[in-house]
Parts: structure tokens; sequence; C-alpha cells
């Protein structure tokens, strides 16, 4: 969860996804500084394998990359600041199939004219509605589009969100995968979901409340 608790990230990495995964422990936790881990993750080559180690007894992590040569970093772990977070319970009404690089582009365009969006779901469509002070603009994803590859409406459905975090997550998802699901209901948070080869990486975000 973001600190504002606007938005939450779940990424599930099963052990098949690794080379080699080991676990002595069935529930153990670690807390790290996504900044430094990624400060060294992005030493490594395209090529180059990548191996954490957990030392129970320090805390810290090893992070161990070889390849052209051997480089060892440590990492401390952090204590826990916040309570776990339990998964959002929203009972979604509309769940739209999309390309991710098509939903990037729609919402790039949103952002010319405002910092936040509208989605609204018909029974075969999704529209995008932005306005700013000089502009706007209305997007409309049809069902069996390029972009717009299924969708199911249970009932009609409108919510705003905001274009930085919505733009920030899409285009992650986009790396990750080229398909991505969209759910949300009237004023409800969003989720946004992809698959890779077992690797699920799903989003969630709270509604902006527009007040009259």
């Amino acid at each position: 969860m973001d600190p504002s608790r606007v938005a939450m990230v779940d990424l599930f990495w099963p052990k098949t996804a690794f080379e080699e995964y080991t676990a002595p422990k069935e529930h153990e936790k670690v807390r790290l500084n996504l900044a430094e881990l990624m400060k060294l993750l992005k030493r490594a080559g395209k090529d180059e394998p990548i191996e954490l180690e957990l030392d129970s007894k320090t805390g810290r992590v090893q992070v161990r990359i070889t390849g052209k040569y051997a480089r060892h970093f440590t990492l401390p772990s952090l204590e826990a600041d916040q309570e776990d977070l339990p998964m959002p319970k929203v009972t979604f009404n509309v769940k739209a199939k999309l390309t991710t690089d098509g939903i990037k582009q729609a919402i790039e365009d949103a952002q010319l004219v405002s910092d936040h969006v509208k989605i609204q779901a018909e029974k075969e469509a999704l529209k995008l509605l932005a306005s700013g002070d000089l502009m706007s603009a209305d997007i409309v994803l049809k069902k069996g589009s390029d972009v717009m590859l299924d969708i199911a409406v249970k009932e009609e459905s409108k919510a705003t969100y905001s274009l930085s975090y919505l733009k920030d997550m899409i285009t992650f998802a986009s790396a990750f995968s080229s398909i991505a699901s969209l759910e949300f209901a009237s004023d409800m948070p969003a989720k946004i979901d992809c698959e890779n080869q077992g690797i699920t990486l799903m989003y969630f975000m709270a509604p902006r409340i527009e007040t009259e």
C-alpha cells in the first residue's frame, strides 16, 4: 500500500518461476526497501543470474549477481511499521479484458487534458471521459476492437480515478503482459490484474470522490 493509501499492489511469484527456490519456514516474512533493492537488481545484465538469500541470524538479505564477474551485496530488512494489509473485498460489476498497449495509449490520450479520468461502462463498451480547463476527451473502447477483447457488465457503472496512478500501473503491466483485466463498480476501487507464466500481478486503486 502506498503512503497515501490510494493504491495497493499484490505480486505473486510461485516457486516454479525460479530456477531454484527453497524456504525452510512455511511463512517467512521479509520487508525490504524497494528503492535500494532495485538499485542492486539493475546492476545485473539481462542474462546474469541473481540469487537472494535471507540470513535469519542477522535479518539481512544477501544479493549475489554472477556473470561476467561476481558481485555480493547485503541489504538490511526493515521492521514492520504497519499491520499486514488484507485484500480489499469488493464486488465488481464490470470486467473488461484489454490489451495493455491499447489501454496505455487511451490513458495517455486522456492525460492530454486532465489529471483524472471517469471510466464509464456500458453494455459492450468502456468510455474514458476527461475534462480540463481548455479541452475535453471522449474515448470509446468497443468490445471486439483491437483494444477491448471482451467485456462483461452486470450493471452499468462509472467511477473516477487518478490518471497518474492508472498510467503507472498500466505501464508496468504492459512490460509484464500483453493482456490485462480491469474490474470496477460505481465509485468503488478498481482492480487491474495480469498473468505471465504463473506470476500474477494485481493492483487496487481507490476512486477519486467527486463533489458537486
